[in-house]
C-alpha cells in the first residue's frame, strides 16, 4: 500500500477531484512525443528553488538507441538506469520492446513510458526538485501473467577521472562522492571568483535499501559484463563489488523485486549535489527528506502554471510540442531574486553553463519576455524590472543587469549600453498583466533611458544615432559584421576593428523610433495624452531623418551612414552592404509605403534573404555571406530568431500578412528540425542547412511561442 501513495500514474487516471478540476489544462498540454518529435528535453528546478552557484540542470536523452534513458548536467555527470528482467540486461533504449514516449513535459519534469522487455511497463517521471536535487522515479508494474526477476541498476556517471568515493552511507542507502568541474568553457568560461564552485560533494541514493551497490573504473560495457556475469560460471554472484572508498568512473545501486502479474513496484534514485565546502550531512538530510515525497503537488504546480499559457489551436503536433517547450525553455532559465537584486532574473541558458551567458540580463535577451509574460507576467515584470532596480541616475541602462549589479563594460571613460528595447518589451508584458502600475514605472524609467540615449548616443546632436566607443559589444551583433567589423576575420583592438561609434546606425536609430513609439502608447494608456503626442512626434520626425539620409534609391533599402558627411562610405568602405536591419524600418514603421513596398522586394528574393529556415542576418549576395553556424555569435548569414521576429513584425505592421504567415513556417521549421534531430533550441540557425555548432538551449528562442500566438490570433 506504502508504494501507492507515490503512485504518479494514479494521479493522473482521471478518477480524482483534482484530474476532473484540472482535467482541460491537463488534456492541453499532454503530448506524445517519440524520439523523433520536436521536444525541448532540458529540466531545470523551479524558480523558487533554485539558486545561481552551484546549480545543476539536466538534458534528458530518452531517444538515443545506444543509451538507456539518461540525464546529464552540464560538466556534472550522467545518471540513468540498466534493467535486467529475468536475467536479461537491457543496456539501451535501442533494445526496448517498446521505445519511450514523453506524455508530459514541464520546465521541471517530464512523465514518460516504456517497455523494456516483455510484460513491463514502466511509468518514469523525471523531476529537478531544486538546484541541488533530481530524482528519478519509476512505476513499474508487470503487465504479463507470469512472474518476473526485476532487477534495476541505478548508475551516476561523471566520464572523467575525479569520482572519489568518500563513504557508503547505510543508514541512508547511498554513496557520498566528492568530483571536480573545470570552469573551462569552450565559448566563455566560468569565473570561480564570482562564486562558481569547482569541487561538488554528491549522494546518490534510492527510495529502498539496495541489494548491493558498487564503484567501478571503465566503461558501460565492462558493466554490462559485471552485471550479466557468465550464467553457468561456479562463481556466479548475483551481487556489486560493494566498493566503499577510492577513485572510480562510475557507481551503481542495485534495486531488486520479484513482481507477481498485476502487480506494481516503485523505484526511485537521488541524485544530490552542492558546493565541497558545505556540510556533507545537510546535502545526505536534504535528499533523504525527498525521497518518499508525492510528485502530486509538484505536477499541480505545473499545471497551474500552465493555466495562463493563451489556448491556441494547433495545426499539428510538432507546433504544439514547439509552443509548449518555448515555455518551458523561458521558465527554465529564470532564478529568484539574489545578490544586487531583489527581483527574478534569468540566465541565457541553465544546461550548458557558460560565462557569458550565465548570471545577467541583456536588453535583446529580455525580447524573451514578451513571449514569457503569456505564462507568468508578474515574473515577467520582475525581470524588467531588475533594469529599473539597477538604472543609473542619469537615465542609463546598462549591457548587463542581474546578482552582480550593474555591468557597464566602459571604454574610453564611456559606459556601454545594450541594444534598446526597453520600452516595447515592456509594453508587451503589459498587455499580458494588465498591471498600471508596473506599466507607470516602466514608463518612467523608459523616459529617463531614451532621454540618456538621445543625449549619449547622439553626439553631433543630428537626431540620428551611433553607439557607443564599446560598440563591438554594445551593438549586440558581434562576429563578422558585414558594415561594422573592419578586417573579415576579426583581429584588430577594439578602437581598430569596430567602426559603429563612427556611423550614424541605421539599426540603432530605428531601435529609437521604436522605442519612442511604445512610450506614446505606454503614455496614452496612462492617460497622459500631451507626452503621447511628443513622443509620436520624435519618432516621426527620427523616421524622416532616416529616410532623408539613410535610404538608397538605387538600391531600395536603408544603410548606415558615415557620421561626418552622411554618404554610404566610410573611408574606402561601402557601406552599403544588405543586412537585416534594412527591415527593421518596417518593424519601427520608418518607411513610407512606397519604400515598404521596395524592402519586400528584396526581403522575398531567394537569392538574398527568402531563404529556407528565415531571414539570414546578410544577404546571400554579399562576399561575407556564410550559411554555415559553426561557433557563436555570428551575423554574416545566421538566422537569429529574435531578429527574424523583429522583421515578421514589421510586415504585420505593413499588412504584408500572407507574407508573415510564410515567415513564421520558415522559422518553425528551423526550430523543428533541430528539436527533432537533437532537442536542443540554439543561439542562431543555419538559413540553408540543418547541421550546426553554437551555444544551446537560449532563452531568446522561447520568442517562438510568441510568434505562434501572434499566428493564432483571430
Amino acid at each position: 500500500m506504502k508504494t501507492k501513495v507515490y503512485l504518479l500514474f494514479f494521479l493522473l487516471a482521471g478518477s480524482s477531484a483534482f484530474a476532473q478540476q484540472f482535467k482541460p489544462i491537463e488534456d492541453y498540454v499532454r503530448i506524445s512525443a517519440g524520439a523523433n518529435d520536436p521536444l525541448f528535453t532540458t529540466y531545470a528546478a523551479s524558480m523558487a528553488r533554485s539558486q545561481l552557484y552551484g546549480d545543476k540542470a539536466y538534458k534528458m536523452d530518452y531517444y538515443s538507441d545506444c543509451r538507456p534513458v539518461s540525464y546529464s548536467s552540464d560538466h556534472a555527470g550522467t545518471m540513468f538506469c540498466i534493467w535486467k528482467i529475468d536475467e536479461v540486461v537491457i543496456p539501451s533504449i535501442g533494445e526496448f520492446l517498446v521505445k519511450p514516449v514523453v506524455k508530459f513535459s514541464f520546465p521541471d519534469m517530464a512523465i514518460l513510458e516504456y517497455e523494456p522487455f516483455r510484460g513491463i511497463h514502466v511509468r518514469e517521471t523525471f523531476f529537478v526538485y531544486s538546484s541541488s536535487i533530481a530524482l528519478v522515479d519509476m512505476e513499474v508494474k508487470n503487465t504479463d501473467k507470469i512472474i518476473h526477476e526485476l532487477a534495476a541498476y541505478p548508475v551516476l556517471l561523471t566520464g572523467d577521472d575525479s569520482l572519489e568515493i568518500v563513504e557508503y552511507n547505510k543508514i541512508s542507502n547511498g554513496y557520498l562522492m566528492h568530483h571536480y568541474e573545470s570552469p573551462y568553457r569552450l565559448i566563455s568560461s566560468l569565473k570561480p571568483e564570482n562564486g562558481y564552485p569547482s569541487r561538488f560533494t554528491d549522494f546518490f541514493t534510492s527510495n529502498r535499501e539496495p541489494a548491493s551497490h558498487g564503484g567501478y573504473s571503465g566503461n558501460m560495457n565492462d558493466f554490462y559484463n559485471v552485471i550479466k556475469t557468465d550464467f553457468y560460471s561456479e562463481n556466479r554472484v548475483d551481487l556489486l563489488n560493494m566498493k566503499v572508498e577510492g577513485s572510480v568512473d562510475f557507481i551503481a545501486l542495485h534495486l531488486k523485486k520479484r513482481l507477481n502479474p498485476g502487480e506494481s513496484v516503485n523505484f526511485r534514485y537521488l541524485r544530490g549535489i552542492q558546493d565541497q565546502k558545505d556540510d556533507a550531512a545537510k546535502l545526505i538530510r536534504a535528499v533523504d527528506s525527498v525521497k518518499n515525497f508525492m510528485l502530486k503537488i509538484y505536477y499541480e504546480d505545473n499545471l497551474i502554471l500552465y493555466s495562463k499559457v493563451p489556448r491556441i489551436a494547433f495545426k499539428n503536433q510538432s507546433e504544439k510540442l514547439a509552443y509548449l517547450s518555448a515555455f518551458n525553455l523561458a521558465r527554465g532559465c529564470m532564478y529568484p531574486a539574489s545578490g544586487k537584486t531583489k527581483y527574478n532574473f534569468y540566465a541565457f541558458s541553465r544546461n550548458p553553463i557558460w560565462g557569458w551567458g550565465h548570471g545577467h540580463q541583456v536588453l535583446h535577451e529580455s525580447l524573451s519576455m514578451m513571449a514569457y509574460a503569456s505564462m507568468d507576467p508578474i515574473s515577467a515584470e520582475g525581470s524588467q524590472r531588475v533594469y529599473m532596480e539597477q538604472q543609473r541616475e542619469d537615465g542609463l541602462i546598462a549591457y548587463r543587469h542581474g546578482p552582480r549589479g550593474l555591468q557597464d563594460y566602459p571604454h574610453k571613460n564611456e559606459p556601454t549600453t545594450s541594444a534598446p528595447f526597453f520600452s516595447w518589451i515592456n509594453l508587451e508584458v503589459f498587455k499580458a498583466g494588465k498591471d498600471r502600475q508596473f506599466l507607470a514605472e516602466a514608463y518612467a524609467s523608459g523616459t529617463k533611458y531614451v532621454e540618456w540615449l538621445i543625449k549619449n548616443r547622439d553626439t553631433d546632436h543630428d537626431g540620428t544615432f551611433e553607439w557607443g566607443p564599446n560598440g563591438i559589444i554594445e551593438n549586440v551583433r558581434d562576429w563578422y559584421n558585414a558594415v561594422f567589423q573592419v578586417s573579415a576575420e576579426r583581429y584588430l583592438d577594439v578602437d581598430k576593428e569596430d567602426i559603429s561609434d563612427e556611423l550614424e546606425c541605421l539599426d540603432l536609430t530605428l531601435m529609437v523610433i521604436k522605442e519612442e513609439r511604445s512610450l506614446s502608447k505606454m503614455a496614452d494608456i496612462l492617460g497622459k495624452n500631451a507626452e503621447a503626442k511628443k513622443w509620436m512626434g520624435l519618432a516621426d520626425t527620427t523616421s524622416r531623418l532616416v529616410n532623408e539620409r539613410m535610404w538608397d534609391e538605387t538600391t531600395g533599402f536603408y544603410y548606415s551612414v558615415n557620421k561626418k558627411d552622411h554618404t554610404f562610405q566610410f573611408m574606402t568602405r561601402d557601406l552599403k552592404r544588405q543586412e537585416i536591419i534594412g527591415f527593421l524600418a518596417l518593424w519601427a514603421e520608418a518607411a513610407p509605403k512606397d519604400r515598404a513596398a521596395r524592402l519586400i522586394q528584396t526581403l522575398t528574393d531567394t537569392t538574398k534573404f527568402w531563404r529556407k529556415y528565415g531571414v539570414p542576418t546578410l544577404s546571400a549576395q554579399d562576399k561575407w555571406y556564410n550559411p554555415n553556424v559553426d561557433y557563436c555569435c555570428k551575423w554574416n548569414g545566421p538566422v537569429w530568431m529574435l531578429w527574424d521576429y523583429l522583421v515578421y513584425d514589421g510586415l504585420k505592421h505593413y499588412g504584408y500578412n500572407e507574407l508573415a504567415h510564410q515567415l513564421a513556417g520558415k522559422m518553425v521549421s528551423a526550430v523543428n528540425v533541430q528539436l527533432s534531430k537533437n532537442h536542443n533550441y540554439w543561439e542562431s540557425y543555419s538559413p540553408d542547412n540543418e547541421v550546426l555548432n553554437c551555444p544551446p538551449n537560449y532563452i531568446w528562442d522561447a520568442i517562438i511561442a510568441k510568434l505562434l500566438m501572434d499566428e493564432n490570433q483571430k
